[in-house]
């Protein structure tokens, strides 16, 4: 009897974790679809973000969290209707005040000498005709003038040809022509007032529901937070918490500093309109400051905005100039010097990845997409930093895309590309030592060529390429003096008399480990050590047994992984067998194994220790050095016989 097949195994996720464009597809359809409550939904989120801080603070007065939200609520939304209630009464105004200007815009006009069909041409064209139209409503409708004999004759012209009509006999009885009296038909009480009330209905429900989901947020702000972490589930609960805090603070640190900013730059921007002498300069700085929270668009409107209007008032050009000077320079200060400074690297967001998170939410929903692009963007950031599946989106929206100088060192060999090579390792060097350079850079670099090399990701002609140009470079940095450079000579004493410890750098195999071991004798002729390179073919019998004629000899193996713990542990197991006093110092280079754990893998060899970085085998051997001076001192004061008096 045969045995059942197993069934085969079930992927984790379902069918739509293996189809990510199709999950991606349906995420893009249900923002769509369901923008209208999931925009104010979005809204409230960012308002929570926004007032918790605020809530916060009152809590610590001891006020309780209904009164606290109660007041912040009012405080904040009354605010909003204030400045809603100025704007709209300075724009009526400034309405008012534009039919007085249209002899100004002719004027404008006339100066400017531009075609009738140029783009100059139909912008002040236009303006012309809105001031026209504004103009209409002010005045008193005149009675019609006489029509002209040509302006008849043309109307007639342009009239349909109507079909002949024989004339009736004058004989006849007169007819009287029959009224027509159009009648519109009644309107009823509901469509009247959905016509008037329809263009502020909707908007008005938006910021209803806005407002009452940010009131429960802000009442419920535990009870959400706890249930997002059982959708996350008990085994990300430190993870899922550590993301809550951390989009909390960047998108809160975020919108209280775009506000503060905003609000100054309004400030700054009214009060250099008022002194340049422009009307209502109240309602352009708090316009600026309004439609900064709408990214490219509204600062471009924000700016627009006075320049037109001031086009229309004034009679001459410079206050214009001085105008569009003032915003500039304000815009281009708070842009690249300001945001960046308060909050730019708080939020984590890219430059190209801010654009078009700004034409992406757009699309969905709009305006409020718009304004909450940023926000929603810092959500997205959070998420690919904390959760290792979407960490594609801290990568794609983060400005932290740069390499690391490791992985940017050695794909610019795997480029073949030696001077910016070196001219990492220059500007590294600039500021941090060389032993340093090594272990951060080299090291991790050369085990990326080894990983590669054991993978097949190249051939060996790519392999011995990448090895020889990083073993020029270290060739280059042999005449690079760094902090810890030996000194000027300075006469012998009796203390200098016994010379250092002799120390053997020997590879475990390959031409990497060749390299390495190349790097460690560099590092260690530049402190003054006495250094020898043997190379792994040379490690005979009868050298062994030269180098063990001074037991206070350090013999250092060094090794890259992967794949070389077999040949390390045969070459120390050879060399302690014939030198079983000597110091073994084994370097795994950058092994991600403990050195403890290592050291007892050997066995029988007995290393004296196992190290992963340079910094930290230089400092073995330094200890080891000292240890050996002070008992040779130790030795050479020991008196050989009995004192006798003289």
């Amino acid at each position: 009897m045969q045995a059942k097949a197993a069934p085969p195994p079930r992927q984790r996720g379902g069918f739509l974790a293996s189809e990510p464009l199709l999950l991606a597809g349906l995420i893009v359809l249900t923002l769509y679809f369901a923008r209208d409550l999931l925009a104010p939904l979005a809204f409230a989120l960012v308002l929570n973000f926004l007032l918790s801080p605020a809530v916060a603070v009152l809590e610590r007065r001891r006020l309780s969290r209904a009164i606290a939200v109660v007041i912040v609520i009012l405080v904040f939304f009354s605010g909003l209707g204030v400045t809603g209630w100025v704007v709209t009464r300075q724009i009526v105004h400034v309405a008012e005040l534009l039919p007085d200007y249209r002899e100004n815009i002719q004027t404008k006009l006339d100066t400017v000498h531009t075609p009738i069909g140029g783009a100059v041409g139909n912008a002040m064209t236009a303006l012309d005709e809105m001031t026209r139209q504004l103009s209409s409503h002010n005045t008193t409708i005149a009675p019609p003038e006489p029509e002209s004999a040509d302006s008849a004759a043309r109307r007639r012209r342009l009239r349909p040809t109507a079909p002949e009509v024989t004339q009736p006999d004058r004989t006849a009885t007169p007819q009287q022509p029959i009224p027509v009296q159009v009648v519109q038909p009644p309107v009823s009480v509901g469509r009247y007032l959905q016509e008037i009330f329809g263009p502020i209905l909707r908007p008005l429900a938006a910021c209803g529901i806005v407002m009452i989901f940010t009131i429960y947020m802000l009442m419920n702000r535990e009870d959400l937070r706890n249930r997002l972490l059982l959708l996350a589930g008990m085994g990300r609960l430190s993870l899922m918490t550590q993301a809550l805090r951390d989009a909390a603070d960047r998108i809160s640190t975020y919108l209280v500093w775009q506000f503060i900013t905003n609000v100054l730059f309004g400030l700054l921007f009214g009060i250099g309109l008022s002194l340049i002498g422009v009307p209502d300069a109240t309602l352009w700085g708090a316009l600026a400051a309004i439609l900064r929270y709408i990214p490219y668009v509204g600062t471009a409107v924000a700016g627009l905005l006075p320049v037109i209007f001031s086009v229309a008032i004034f009679p001459h050009w410079h206050q214009v100039l001085e105008i569009i000077a003032l915003y500039s320079a304000l815009e281009i200060a708070t842009a690249n010097f300001f945001e960046p400074w308060l909050y730019g690297s708080r939020t984590g967001i890219s430059a190209l990845a801010l654009l078009a998170s700004a034409i992406f939410w757009s699309l969905l929903w709009g305006w409020a997409g718009l304004v909450l692009a940023t926000p929603l963007t810092v959500c997205l950031i959070v998420l690919g930093r904390h959760i290792p599946q979407l960490r594609f989106l801290h990568v794609l929206l983060g400005e932290e895309a740069e390499l690391a100088p490791e992985a940017k060192f050695y794909e610019r060999l795997l480029a073949m590309d030696q001077n910016e090579a070196h001219s990492i390792a220059d500007r590294f060097l600039t500021k941090r030592p060389l032993i340093d350079f090594y272990d951060s850079v080299m090291l991790p670099a050369l085990g990326f060529v080894e990983q590669d090399r054991h993978r097949g990701a190249f051939d060996e002609t790519r392999g011995n390429y990448l090895l020889l140009s990083a073993t020029e470079l270290v060739a280059e940095l042999s005449e690079f003096k760094s902090e810890a450079s030996c000194p000027d000579p300075e006469p012998a004493t009796p203390e200098s008399e016994q010379p250092r410890a002799p120390i053997i750098c020997i590879p475990a195999g390959d031409q990497a480990d060749e390299l390495t071991a190349m790097v460690l004798a560099q590092v260690l002729e530049q402190r003054c050590h006495n250094t020898l390179l043997l190379p792994t073919e040379s490690v005979t019998p009868d050298i062994l047994e030269r180098l063990g004629q001074d037991p206070r000899t350090i013999l250092c193996i060094s090794a890259l992984p992967p794949f070389v713990f077999t040949q390390t542990r045969t070459l120390c197991q050879r060399i302690r067998e014939q030198l079983p006093h000597n110091r073994i110092l084994i370097c795994m280079w950058q092994s991600t194994q403990s050195p403890e754990v290592m050291r007892e893998r050997f066995g029988s060899a007995h290393p004296d220790r196992v190290v992963t970085t340079l910094a930290a085998a230089i400092a073995q051997i330094e200890r080891w050095q000292q240890s050996a001076a002070a008992s040779m001192e130790e030795r050479a004061y020991q008196p050989t016989g009995p004192l006798t008096a003289e």
